[in-house]
């Protein structure tokens, strides 16, 4: 399990949406994906996401708890939970290479 904090102040929180601050989708999806990275130890570009699904808000100050597995096709698949909520799921693959 990997845990990332969004600081309350994170600067992707400033706008979205005053009175009411979100961390947006694709900043919790970028967090998630480098956290799986760096547990792994290689970059996983290119890559594929085949499935993403954004289940909750996630907000500045949040510790969201990253888990992943990796099935036989090399698929991986992760989930990011705020305490016993699940925020996001989803899916990816190393896309194929179009190096010629």
């Amino acid at each position: 399990m990997i845990e990332r904090v969004f600081q309350a102040d994170h600067p992707a929180s400033r706008g979205h949406f005053p009175g009411n601050p979100v961390i947006p989708g694709a900043v919790l999806l970028n967090e998630a994906l480098e956290a799986i990275e760096e547990s792994l130890g290689t970059a996983l570009v290119p890559l594929r996401i085949t499935s993403a699904k954004f289940l909750r808000p996630t907000r500045p100050g949040d510790r969201v708890l990253i888990e992943y597995s990796r099935n036989a096709r090399g698929e991986i698949g992760f989930a990011c939970a705020v305490g016993c909520k699940q925020v996001l799921t989803g899916q990816i693959c190393r896309a194929p290479s179009t190096a010629r």
